[in-house]
């Protein structure tokens, strides 16, 4: 009698990322399933080994004759002053086990853990049984797009509406596309951006593979011809995700951010996204404040760890970090521009 797919037992094993034919066969699953991410794409894993030099260690879940069930994308993160771990998704706010076999991919991302003596951590998906869970430090922010730009500003509160108002008013002009000189220029904008907020910028090679590996493209905000707001965004199945978006010093007075966001809802529409996803911020920050002003309601992100010791803490809210904060936002911008992407790469 031939047991039912569905039913037969799953193998697990780490996948060759390098193998076009094989990532193509992890994509095409991960594309498939409801609840996917870019971050769980393997040109997400690919990009970050290149772009920040951590290690991409990519577990699938497969029936039968090499059916793919389920996946566990992670990032071995290696750094002298944050520490070890195995992450998924590094550099992501999403990841965590995708489709199937939840409890045998936890099983082997923590058995790799142990022999490479860390811990592991996964954010989003289901919490595999027995792990520590964290619901309470990060929100997620999504909602629908609208018809069309009218409907989109009705959307919007009251009070935001009319800073967005403001802001299609203003002496602003947008540019989209996806050239060498336009991630450039995004990178020198979120770089002073990320400084001003007191955070090392991620290494310009992370966004330039992001760039090449997966569906994205940057929105940047001129004002007199300078670039005083910019954001890349990534696509899939129908959803945008403006992942990595700043302002100059300028920007605030300008509304540039308010522009760039509302002028990348209308450019989602246009090429048939039909959601957008605002990504996580920690509970009760300012960030969170704004999302929620432009009316995305907050809904808690679970995040699951499991290790035999503290668990890895470098969200730069951490008062650990606090002194830290405060002279990098100091720092005159060539030096943090210097020695940020060094630092960066191992937060993850």
């Amino acid at each position: 009698m031939t047991m039912p797919l569905l039913t037969m037992p799953l193998g697990i094993r780490e996948a060759d990322l390098r193998s076009a034919t094989e990532s193509a066969r992890i994509d095409a699953f991960v594309r498939d399933q409801p609840d996917a991410t870019p971050f769980h794409l393997t040109g997400w894993s690919r990009a970050v080994e290149r772009g920040c030099r951590q290690r991409a260690r990519y577990l699938v879940a497969e029936r039968g004759e090499g059916t793919v069930a389920g996946v566990l994308p992670l990032t071995q993160m290696r750094s002298a002053l944050f520490g070890r771990a195995l992450v998924s998704t590094g550099f992501g706010v999403d990841g965590g086990v995708l489709g199937d076999g939840l409890e045998p991919l936890a099983a082997a991302a923590w058995e790799m853990a142990q022999r490479l003596g860390c811990g592991v951590e996964l954010r989003g998906g289901d919490a595999p049984a027995e792990w520590t869970i964290d619901q309470t430090t990060y929100c997620g922010f999504v909602r629908p797009l609208a018809v069309d730009d009218a409907a989109e500003l009705l959307a919007v509160p009251r009070k935001q509406r009319a800073e967005v108002r403001k802001a299609l008013d203003a002496e602003l002009t947008v540019e989209v596309g996806a050239s060498a000189a336009m991630l450039a220029e995004h990178h020198r904008t979120y770089a002073e951006s990320v400084r001003n907020l007191g955070t090392p910028v991620f290494p310009s090679a992370l966004f330039r593979a992001a760039v090449e590996e997966l569906d994205a493209d940057m929105l940047t905000v001129r004002h007199a011809g300078r670039a005083v707001a910019s954001v890349l965004s990534l696509y899939l199945n129908g959803t945008v995700y403006p992942y990595w978006g700043g302002g100059t010093a300028a920007a605030r007075g300008l509304r540039a951010n308010d522009r760039m966001y509302f002028a990348l809802m209308g450019h989602a529409r246009a090429w048939g996204c039909t959601r957008f996803d605002f990504g996580r911020s920690k509970t009760g920050t300012g960030a969170a404040a704004f999302k929620k002003n432009w009316g995305f309601v907050p809904e808690p992100r679970l995040y699951a760890s499991r290790s035999v010791g503290a668990v890895r803490e470098v969200n730069p809210q951490n008062p650990k970090y606090a002194a830290m904060v405060k002279a990098w936002q100091h720092l005159p911008l060539p030096v943090a521009n210097l020695i940020g992407p060094w630092l960066s790469r191992g937060l993850g």
